[in-house]
């Protein structure tokens, strides 16, 4: 293909994914009261005491606009959640051409293992929600009272999510590095103990509530993450060793130049 239809092409699925952004975002605005319920559910199953209306599981917008655009912004991440199937194919489609027969099954193994490792962050957050809120509404005594707006409140879901979804990518970067021959399973071992150090401390800094429970519920399970990686490299290592290196530069050292191929290729 010309750089032109290159262009053509990117440009369709562009708007492909744009449109199934849309409709996406006009299913989520319909049915957006359900989901302002799934998504209030954490903060409602509080003790009555943490909320200034006792009796009922309020949160409040502050202008004119501000129900309508938070509405519409919740919509909107909703709608990238359900098209994204159709958008991550129009990508997958655009780039698989250019892939070798190889390239392309790891390629299928990566992207379903990185959609797998996201939803699970991304549920594994909504799961500690409530510890996270518990922790800092406890802070309202002495006089003050919560009364959250639904805005600062849809930021916090959103940063909670993203953290944690983002974090349980950790093991597919430590897979491509291996893959790659950057780290080997030795390294892994050896860094282990300074790397589970830094998972603690990223948990601790990262996570919005930054309580003891939500810093575990990031921390434990990337640890579990990383020790799957390691056992994933020590495999792979050991099956390189066992197969060898055939190529018919596997003598030479690692610093040593290879020869150049005088022999032509053929146009």
């Amino acid at each position: 293909m010309t750089l032109a239809e290159h262009l053509r092409e990117l440009r369709r699925r562009i708007l492909v994914s744009v449109l199934a952004i849309v409709v996406g975002t006009v299913v989520a605005f319909v049915f957006h009261s359900w989901l302002l319920h799934l998504l209030t559910r954490p903060y409602c199953h509080l003790p009555a005491s943490y909320r200034l209306v006792h009796d009922r599981c309020t949160l409040v917008v502050t202008g004119v606009l501000d129900a309508f655009t938070v509405t519409l912004k919740l919509s909107l991440y909703a709608g990238l959640i359900l098209s994204s199937p159709i958008w991550l194919w129009q990508l997958w489609a655009f780039v698989t051409p250019g892939l070798h027969a190889n390239e392309r099954r790891y390629a299928v193994s990566f992207v379903a293992t990185s959609v797998t490792l996201f939803v699970a962050g991304g549920v594994v957050a909504f799961v500690t929600l409530s510890n996270g809120l518990r922790f800092l509404l406890s802070f309202a005594t002495g006089g003050i009272t919560s009364l959250l707006t639904f805005d600062s409140y849809l930021s916090y879901v959103t940063a909670m999510v993203l953290v944690f979804a983002v974090s349980f990518e950790l093991p597919l970067v430590v897979v491509m590095l291996n893959l790659a021959g950057i780290v080997s399973h030795r390294s892994l071992r050896r860094w282990g103990r300074i790397t589970i150090f830094l998972i603690f401390v990223f948990a601790a800094v990262a996570t919005p509530s930054q309580d003891p429970f939500t810093m575990l519920a990031l921390a434990l399970p990337m640890c579990g993450l990383y020790g799957l990686a390691v056992g994933f490299a020590f495999l792979h290592d050991r099956r390189v060793a066992q197969r060898g290196d055939s190529s018919p530069y596997a003598h030479l050292a690692d610093d040593e130049l290879s020869p150049l191929d005088d022999e032509p290729v053929a146009p």
